[in-house]
């Protein structure tokens, strides 16, 4: 299967994505930060937070891969 080379509008589609994602996973980096810091946050949601952050993560890395397969930045 040979694959074909991004169109600009899918670059700037995936650009796009990827800046939303990348925005989304620093909220989370901060809000995980703050209950954190907090005494009594509830540990399940920090959980699933960090969870989320991580999910998010993977996403981004395979955008990044697409935008530049040698070496996914």
């Amino acid at each position: 299967m040979t694959l074909r080379p991004l169109t600009e509008a899918e670059i700037a589609d995936i650009r796009h994505k990827l800046h939303q994602l990348e925005s989304e996973h620093r909220e989370l980096d901060r809000n995980i930060t703050h209950l954190d810091q907090v005494t009594n946050a509830d540990p399940l949601l920090i959980r699933r937070l960090k969870k989320q952050k991580l999910a998010l993560k993977d996403r981004i890395l395979v955008l990044r891969h697409m935008l530049n397969p040698a070496t996914g930045d």
